[in-house]
């Protein structure tokens, strides 16, 4: 397929899963809000830091409310990264790729885009976000089913299980690095019944609580952080988006698995070895948020790698 139409329908995913997990970074602050006893700015602040854009926001607005946040994360029009935002890039690439993909796929881009625009202009959604930001993370996943059974899987849907699995393997880390955040100001808070709502509320927002607790497991930091991070078989772990993603690079590249052709392959078959053969304890022995920041700078080599051999 054409480099351009690659791109497209790469970053057309890659932007509908963002708006998702900027949904899911917003329910994890609310839910962790209710048992906090943080300040608000040190509830709020920290989802701008792990974002990455702390010098935009403070461009425009005044402290760190959660009106203020909310409303910069979910429907900012001026804000690359927010849900309305990425909705809208992901249109307009659909837009430009409408003979790739499915008249189906296409409806539900254009229901999700005008769901969360009409969103942005009613005052009651930040009072009450919760419906919301769950009607969100439906449309997602609708969008996800109907890309599974309408679009042909070849090379494209190789390419939009691609951006899937990339952005989402990310904002995973990104997940845990929130609660590290509302960690740091009150350490003596560590294994509290307050610690443990809040690690609950980590799980709930990834989707994993009812998978972490079929696995028996206890709520334990170190035991979530490993499940979210290195479980082989839970869809939005770490280790398993990236080890899908590299299924799908190699199938792009007809090239067979272990080796490499390209230097994404390389740099995902890099990374997924060294979580393959790590364990939990060593991760936390070196600092779990040194580690996730070192996991997100290394999905963001793989990105731009990706980008590189395919798109320019």
């Amino acid at each position: 397929m054409l480099s351009r139409e690659a791109d497209a329908v790469y970053w057309m995913t890659r932007y509908i899963e963002r708006a998702e997990n900027i949904a899911r970074l917003l329910d994890v602050n609310l839910r962790l809000q209710l048992d906090s006893r943080a300040p608000t700015d040190q509830q709020w602040q920290p989802l701008v830091m792990i974002m990455a854009d702390r010098t935009e926001f403070e461009a425009r607005y005044k402290g760190y409310s959660r009106v203020s946040v909310f409303k910069f994360l979910a429907f900012d029009a001026l804000y690359g990264n927010s849900m309305l935002s990425c909705l809208r890039a992901a249109r307009e690439n659909a837009r430009s790729i409408r003979e790739v993909i499915s008249s189906e796929m296409w409806e539900q881009i254009n229901l999700f885009y005008l769901m969360v625009s009409e969103a942005a202009g009613a005052d009651s959604v930040i009072d009450t976000p919760g419906t919301f930001l769950a009607q969100v993370r439906t449309a997602s996943h609708q969008f996800l089913g109907v890309t599974e059974a309408t679009m042909p899987h070849g090379e494209a849907w190789q390419f939009s299980r691609l951006g899937t699995l990339i952005e989402r393997a990310d904002k995973t880390t990104r997940i845990l690095d929130v609660k590290y955040f509302i960690l740091m100001p009150d350490v003596a808070a560590v294994g509290t019944a307050e610690d443990h709502v809040q690690w609950a509320a980590v799980l709930r927002s990834a989707s994993a609580w009812e998978a972490y607790l079929k696995h028996g497991h206890l709520i334990e930091p170190v035991r979530i952080a490993e499940f979210l991070l290195l479980n082989r078989e839970f869809p939005r772990s770490v280790q398993h988006c990236l080890s899908a993603a590299d299924y799908a690079l190699h199938a792009i590249s007809r090239s067979p698995q272990g080796t490499f052709t390209t230097d994404a392959e390389r740099h995902l078959g890099l990374l997924r070895a060294e979580l393959s053969f790590t364990n939990i304890e060593d991760i936390v022995t070196g600092g779990l948020h040194q580690y996730l920041d070192g996991v997100q700078e290394r999905i963001n080599t793989v990105a731009s790698a990706i980008h590189t051999r395919y798109f320019t």
